[in-house]
């Protein structure tokens, strides 16, 4: 895999990430917040844009969502501490790293 291409992997993993737990949060501020419905729509809406990014990705689907784990755990990390206001430990970061080895290792390792 060239380097663009990998460039182009890692923006599609994020906009990825960020459609799922932006969506899936508007689904959660709607059914255990009680906003508005709309919250839940527009969640949905994004849930199935997250649907559609993974298919983008240069590598079939089971070595994609193996490796989209990865990059999940980090960026429900940066969303807890933006978000909610929490903010990871020692502990959150140093999971996220080796989760982003692992992404590294799954994805763009070179294969013969």
């Amino acid at each position: 895999m060239n380097a663009a291409t990998a460039v182009t992997s890692v923006l599609y993993f994020c906009l990825a990430g960020l459609c799922e737990i932006g969506g899936g949060y508007l689904v959660w501020l709607w059914l255990r917040e009680g906003k508005p419905i709309v919250y839940g729509l527009w969640g949905a809406i994004i849930l199935v844009i997250y649907g559609v990014i993974p298919t983008l990705q240069p590598a079939h689907f089971g070595r994609v969502y193996a490796a989209y784990g990865g990059v999940f755990i980090v960026l429900s990390i940066m969303w807890g501490w933006k978000v909610d206001h929490i903010a990871p430990d020692r502990f959150d970061l140093i999971g996220g790293a080796v989760a982003l080895v692992g992404v590294a290792i799954i994805m763009y390792w070179p294969r013969t």
